[in-house]
């Protein structure tokens, strides 16, 4: 009898299994798709790195100069490859000609570049928008990482059916966090850090301090220091970014001295560094989700959030963290700092930070897409 070929799907990004939030994502769920047996995957990206021996990869070139031809050029030729396969199914992380499925980590480039980045729109920015007008008329259904990236999208364009915005939260790797001992990381990364057991460490992660809301957590923990003068409190800030700045606020603010700089971590250490804090903070000024809000309660600290924060749906206020308001950030973190400075109240609330997380294992996420797939393609039209 003729061996049935497998259902091959193909999955879009332009960055795979490098550097972001939003790339881990990518490359923890592809990677666990192909193992899954079920389908026959093929990764179109233009860089890419830890791809499983499961996945046939193809190079997708994209034309940076002159810019504006940077997410058309992509499109074009992934459109281009993929008329060569065929596939049965197109899921797409990036903005794309068409698609079977598209998952929203972004929000429409439009509100990005009036609300966010606020600036005028360039030719970069109109035919990105072009592109992704396409996209979103073509597209069979989407997958929104947050409920703000779904509401961002349906005001972008409302034509839309909302049925065909599932929000499928990220998942998270709940077994690097628990095979690691905490008491060990602590000391470790702490006596390597200078801090003592004593000390209340806030950690902060990211790759983009502004875009990430540095300054407003410096402002709350200033907030913060004016209410409790002597409480050891610090700031341990992990990533890459220009430190001037923040440098130059701490010390108008008179933080200064509770603020640590880390550089980058590599991937495979950074649990430690979860583990060795007491709990984090994100308030950005936007994020459509957020995955180091997750992985943070996956080590069992409390967050602080914005508004802002997609991952704010994980977030029950008081509970397992706050979610606090830019407008008034620095009242509302330092308020929820004065909370969380209680070892008895952060304990508790640890604990519940850790339950949320535990819901938002990997293989809940693989299995949200795989059911999303097995949709798709039993009412494609034309397929036998």
């Amino acid at each position: 009898m003729k061996k049935e070929a497998r259902v091959r799907i193909g999955i879009v990004v332009p960055k795979y299994g490098l550097v972001g939030g939003g790339e881990e994502h990518v490359a923890q769920l592809t990677n666990r798709i192909s193992q899954s047996g079920e389908f026959d995957v093929h990764l179109f990206a233009n860089q890419w790195a830890n791809v499983s021996d499961t996945v046939s990869v193809h190079k997708i070139p994209i034309l940076s100069f002159p810019k504006f031809l940077t997410t058309s050029s992509f499109a074009y030729f992934v459109e281009k490859e993929a008329a060569r396969m065929p596939l049965d199914l197109i899921h797409t992380h990036d903005r794309i000609y068409r698609a079977d499925l598209s998952t929203l980590h972004w929000i429409p480039h439009r509100i990005w570049v009036r609300d966010v980045r606020k600036k005028r729109a360039t030719l970069f920015d109109r035919v990105t928008m072009r592109v992704e007008h396409r996209l979103a008329h073509s597209c069979r259904m989407f997958a929104a990482v947050s409920h703000l990236a779904r509401e961002k999208f349906l005001e972008e364009y409302p034509g839309i059916d909302p049925d065909r915005i599932r929000v499928v939260h990220p998942g998270v790797d709940l077994e690097q966090f628990s095979k690691r001992d905490r008491g060990t990381c602590r000391h470790e990364i702490r006596q390597q850090y200078g801090l003592t057991d004593s000390d209340t460490v806030v950690l902060f992660v990211s790759m983009n301090y502004d875009i990430k809301g540095l300054d407003y957590l410096m402002g709350g923990i200033a907030q913060f220091r004016g209410s409790h003068p002597g409480e050891p409190l610090k700031l341990l800030i992990v990533g890459r970014s220009g430190t001037a700045q923040y440098d130059a606020l701490a010390r108008t603010l008179g933080i200064h001295r509770d603020i640590l700089y880390t550089g980058v971590i590599p991937h495979e250490r950074i649990a430690e560094i979860y583990l060795a804090s007491d709990l984090f903070a994100m308030p950005s000024r936007f994020d459509t989700f957020g995955l180091t809000v997750v992985e943070a309660m996956a080590a069992g600290l409390p967050v602080i959030v914005s508004t802002n924060v997609g991952a704010r749906d994980l977030v029950t206020q008081g509970l397992n963290g706050f979610i606090v308001d830019n407008e008034k950030h620095a009242e509302q973190i330092g308020h929820a700092l004065s909370v969380l400075i209680n070892r008895d109240v952060r304990r508790g609330m640890s604990q519940e930070a850790w339950k949320t997380a535990s819901r938002h294992g990997w293989e809940v996420n693989l299995e949200r897409y795989l059911e999303l797939y097995r949709h798709l393609l039993e009412v494609k039209p034309g397929r036998s």
